[in-house]
């Protein structure tokens, strides 16, 4: 059966075999060739093995194909239904000025930048277009609690109609917190609102990152986050990091804060191309080949403190290790191939433009408005005939893609044509000098070193990640 390989740095010995379908195998030098050439031995333990991930099959092997495809549509099950998350960027204005901002925020005074009530609406109408029996609406900005009379407007009118669509709503919103006050915890209570902010880290680190006018950034966020906890319970809110070159110098102390905090995880977010982050990069960008040393460091910290008691996980992590043991589809639409991006997700700019994705967006703001799908006022079907939608079509696809097509770790990688775009000029993009294949290429290789390495405690950690499980109750045979 079609198979790919790769060789671990740190696994000597053993070459890491990948199905189409996501099954992975070590294996070692002298059975890695016998595989390859087709004369493994049937009598062997290694063969077996094979056979029983549906890398190999004898004889008529037609119920094997139909297991393969089984599992192959179950990897592939997120096509359904159409964009099921559908982002309302409610204002670009915001209080902040963070250096490495991916939008083009406006100032807290710019109003003219919110999304107007027509606007809001005809979003709404596009939204229950699509097909999905599911539906994420997520607000952001700008800081979109600035604009929090529109959210509100958006909310009840997604509630009246939906007493006749019956879809499964959910809210969230990315939010500094700072203008969370009684009234909006209370509106956000009542429709369960998941809620996200940004935290950096320590106090001198977040507030270098996250500057505002009066300063205390650090501090009114630690405030919004105590609030929502109590208003709305701890497990309506996370938080994620946004790495700066700064940053990567402090993996255990970001960790820690995150751990001081009572978060159960942490997400180690990269500088994205985009917005004023774009403008920034030369004082406060990095490669990826700073970026991974900091990664590894983080996560073999985040791992001793689980060894210790402390649970905590780090949530990209999660997402590549579900990728990687389960054959099921996150969540995560930049991890997808077909790309997410317009498929799984759809965005409506305050100004009534309508995007492919949240990059998209940013890349218009930048002067590409080649990933604009459309307006409010086209249809469904109209914004996926669009040219923008054919371009990530084309080039989304991380199957047919040079460099990707014959990677080992294809079954578990998204194609990410928006990147590509705002970095190289190109949604194909150049695999051997592509930030995001370096990326994924290196933190696959780190994962997959720890799997080799099947330290039984890094295991059930694993394991717990995936199936968001304390270890205490997992099974010993389930992490094994």
């Amino acid at each position: 059966m079609p198979f790919r390989f790769a060789r671990i740095p740190g696994v000597d010995g053993k070459v890491l075999v990948t199905s189409e379908v996501g099954e992975f195998e070590f294996l070692d030098e002298v059975d890695f060739m016998a595989f390859a050439a087709g004369t493994l031995s049937p009598a062997t333990d290694t063969y077996a093995d094979l056979q029983g991930k549906h890398f190999l099959a004898e004889g008529d092997y037609s119920s094997t194909l139909r297991m393969v495809a089984a599992k192959y549509r179950t990897r592939k099950s997120f096509l359904k239904g159409g964009p099921a998350l559908h982002v309302f960027v409610v204002t670009l204005r915001c209080d902040h000025s963070c250096r490495y901002c991916q939008v083009s925020r406006q100032t807290a005074d710019q109003a003219r930048f919110d999304m107007s009530a027509e606007t809001a609406a005809a979003a709404i109408d596009l939204m229950f277009q699509t097909p999905s029996p599911s539906l994420t609406v997520e607000f952001q900005g700008g800081e979109p609690l600035l604009a929090f009379p529109r959210i509100r407007q958006i909310v009840e009118a997604i509630e009246e109609r939906n007493l006749v669509e019956g879809r499964a709503i959910t809210y969230s919103m990315t939010s500094t917190l700072h203008q969370a006050d009684g009234e909006v915890l209370e509106f956000l209570r009542r429709h369960d609102f998941q809620l996200s902010t940004s935290l950096d880290g320590p106090e001198a680190l977040h507030d270098a990152n996250r500057p505002r006018p009066g300063r205390e950034s650090h501090r009114r966020t630690l405030d919004g986050i105590g609030r929502v906890r109590e208003a709305l319970g701890e497990r309506s809110l996370s938080a994620l990091t946004t790495l700066t070159r700064e940053s990567l110098k402090y993996p255990e102390a970001i960790v820690d804060e995150y751990v001081r905090l009572g978060f159960p995880s942490i997400f180690l977010r990269p500088l994205s191309p985009f917005g004023f982050a774009a403008k920034a990069a030369q004082r406060i960008g990095y490669g990826m080949e700073e970026f991974l040393p900091f990664y590894e460091r983080a996560l073999a910290y985040i791992l001793e403190l689980n060894r210790m008691g402390v649970a905590i996980q780090e949530a990209y992590t999660g997402f590549l290790l579900s990728h990687i043991l389960t054959p099921f589809p996150t969540g995560y639409v930049d991890l997808r191939s077909p790309t997410g991006a317009g498929l799984g997700a759809r965005v409506y700019n305050y100004d009534g433009g309508v995007y492919a994705s949240d990059e998209g967006r940013m890349l218009a703001e930048m002067g590409d408005h080649s990933l604009r799908l459309g307006t409010v006022h086209d249809s469904h079907a109209d914004l996926m005939r669009s040219e923008g939608m054919q371009l990530l079509l084309a080039t989304g696809v991380a199957e047919a893609l040079p460099g990707c097509s014959d990677c080992a770790f294809l079954p578990y990688c998204g194609a990410d044509p928006v990147f590509n775009l705002a970095r190289e000029g190109d949604p194909v993009g150049h695999r051997p000098t592509n930030a995001h294949c370096v990326k994924h290429t290196g933190l696959f290789r780190i994962l997959f070193r720890y799997l080799a390495e099947a330290d039984p405690h890094v295991v059930r950690t694993f394991t717990s990640w995936v199936t968001q499980r304390p270890v205490r109750r997992l099974p010993d045979a389930e992490a094994a």
